[in-house]
């Protein structure tokens, strides 16, 4: 029987997405294959190694049929894959030129920076598909009037197109910061000195400053940056990620805990796109469960806590950690593969997203007129002076709920109201759809606003 697989089974919010396929087992071992093919072209470039010697190794990689369970197995006597790694590919490659100069985490570094960069590819992608769905639905309800929430109750009304506009910002903010990330090679050797590959330099009778110019055609060969210093112990490529997928994470978070609200059975503001079988539950056939929320909700409250983890590696002994530096490596994996299941969900639930525009203007209604009190402590207080209009809207108030009447029903038969306001006035400032202040503005800023704003490269 073959080792059991990490299919997903109790982390469903990324089973089967684009990003567990990045991330999993196999796209580890290709991105080491593909880094240890790099160097060795890399050194060919700068005159290190022969062009044939590149080649063959390039070769080898690419079609290298390593049995990753026994890496993984043989990895308990090294403490990292890299060792049977150069083992095996050296055997196929039948050249001694594989991994000249370098170190186990020169390679595994670069390979988790190339895992994370092709699936950042692939979390970007999902953010501009949800951001954009998201753009569709404030525009389409810029003025789709709502019951605004503080602390749970209804405070004052806002639109449905200000609520889309605000998680998108928080989406497009999560892409710039993961866009910002910088993701770079690593070649530092043994101690963080380079002096193999230097000494190698040497004795090839190449020019001073090669490791330099190995690491900038290093670099070119995969697609990633180069740094000033080798980070073997300064962790930085690794607590930055982290940091953006937490942040992307926790961003995502917000609209899935803001769409669990609004598709209660007493809210019933939005509903998630059905689907065959979606949300339904083993013992009560008349559930519809939010069930992409609550996938995307459940990455949210993991990579935060991950994420920590990647940061506390920062805390590294020495040229190279024991313990440290291992520890990254599945807290990064989860970090990437949890925020992009949960980009990739939010994807699919933001271009889905059911609005339920008159559900909404019932549940303004609940408070039968309430939820404009402060527009109207606002208009009367120059009226009838500040303390007296909050004690006649308080009494009113009071008696609306004791009797189950409209505020406005209230107000409307009090002398000291109608005797300063006319009752087409009164029920013009009654009408929450006429007090939802700016959102309309804001909504509009915020999409002008992005759209003039530049890209980052």
């Amino acid at each position: 029987m073959n080792a059991d697989p990490d299919s997903g089974l109790l982390s469903p919010v990324r089973a089967g997405t684009p990003a567990e396929a990045a991330t999993g087992d196999l796209a580890w071992l290709r991105a080491l294959l593909d880094t240890e093919a790099a160097l060795a072209r890399a050194q060919a470039r700068t005159g290190l190694i022969p062009q044939d010697a590149a080649a063959a190794i390039t070769e080898a990689a690419a079609s290298a049929e390593i049995d990753v369970v026994a890496l993984a197995r043989a990895a308990r006597e090294t403490a990292n894959p890299v060792v049977g790694l150069i083992m095996e590919l050296t055997e196929a490659a039948g050249t001694e030129y594989v991994h000249r100069g370098s170190t186990s985490q020169d390679i595994f570094d670069t390979a988790m920076m190339l895992v994370a960069a092709r699936t950042r590819a692939l979390l970007t992608a999902d953010l501009e598909s949800t951001a954009e769905a998201l753009a569709d639905l404030a525009r389409a309800h810029r003025d789709t009037t709502m019951a605004g929430r503080t602390l749970t109750a209804h405070a004052v009304p806002t639109t449905f197109g200000l609520k889309a506009a605000g998680w998108r910002q928080l989406t497009l903010e999560a892409l710039d910061r993961l866009n910002r990330v910088v993701l770079p090679v690593s070649l530092g050797g043994a101690a963080g000195t380079r002096a193999a590959y230097a000494e190698y330099a040497r004795l090839a009778e190449l020019p001073d400053g090669y490791p330099q110019r190995l690491q900038t055609a290093f670099a070119e060969e995969t697609g990633l940056a180069e740094t000033t210093l080798p980070w073997h112990t300064l962790r930085t490529p690794t607590a930055d990620l982290a940091a953006a997928l937490s942040f992307t994470a926790a961003a995502l978070g917000k609209i899935a805990v803001d769409v669990q609200f609004l598709t209660r059975t007493e809210v019933g503001e939005v509903a998630e796109p059905a689907g065959e079988g979606r949300g339904g539950s083993s013992a009560m056939p008349h559930k519809r469960n939010p069930v992409l929320a609550t996938l995307i909700r459940s990455a949210a409250l993991q990579v935060p806590v991950l994420a920590t983890g990647v940061t506390q590696a920062l805390v590294s002994e020495d040229e190279r950690s024991a313990g440290a530096w291992h520890a990254e490596w599945q807290l990064l994996r989860e970090c990437l593969r949890l925020t992009g299941g949960a980009a990739h969900t939010a994807a699919e639930l933001a271009r889905g997203l059911v609005v339920n525009d008159e559900r909404m203007r019932q549940n303004l209604g609940l408070t039968h007129g309430q939820i404009v009190s402060e527009r109207l402590s606002t208009v009367l207080a120059p009226l009838l002076g500040k303390a007296r209009a909050k004690e006649v809207l308080g009494q009113a108030a009071k008696l609306a709920l004791e009797q189950d009447k409209a505020l406005g029903e209230v107000l409307s038969g009090l002398p000291e109201i109608t005797g300063v306001l006319p009752a087409e006035s009164l029920a013009d400032l009654l009408d929450p759809a006429h007090y939802t202040g700016s959102a309309g503005v804001l909504v509009d800023a915020a999409l002008e606003a992005r759209e003039e704003k530049p890209k980052t490269p």
